[in-house]
């Protein structure tokens, strides 16, 4: 996927809202798959909890895929590039510090998509945490490590 000028934007017609549901993904640079590895992915799951403990956003529901990840959250105080860039920029450096790497890990930008309040929340979680069934990791949710959902 070749780099999209301008995708660390917002979408037109976007803008962070505290309070707000949004539905996050970011891939990987040249959709390297640096998380078949749990102890890799792991790093990028703490930064997912730093967001919780400082107060940035609420996640509801997350799954790391190999070369990217979904993240369904609640934005706190922060907004959407600063979450982001937050997440990237921490995840990146202990991801290539443990894997004795240099260089960009995340494609630029990422993917927002807002979730109304009267959608069903539990039907966007279950869409997430089945990534890894859908791409034929695994045949159950449950064999799959790098996921999680506040319901569960």
């Amino acid at each position: 996927m070749p780099d999209v000028p301008h995708a660390n934007r917002l979408r037109a017609g976007r803008y962070s809202q505290s309070g707000q549901i949004y539905l996050l993904t970011a891939v990987t640079r040249n959709r390297e798959p640096l998380f078949t590895d749990c102890r890799t992915g792991r790093f990028l799951v703490r930064q997912f909890q730093q967001a919780h403990t400082d107060d940035l956003a609420d996640s509801l529901a997350w799954v790391v895929m190999p070369d990217h990840f979904h993240w369904l959250v609640e934005l706190k105080n922060s907004t959407l590039p600063a979450l982001m860039l937050a997440i990237k920029s921490h995840s990146a450096r202990a991801i290539n510090a443990h894997l004795g790497r240099t260089g960009s890990l995340w494609q630029k930008g990422f993917h927002d998509r807002a979730i109304r309040y009267d959608e069903d929340l539990l039907a966007a979680a279950r869409y997430i945490i089945a990534n890894p069934i859908r791409a034929g990791l695994v045949s159950r949710v449950h064999d799959y490590p790098l996921w999680d959902a506040k319901w569960l």
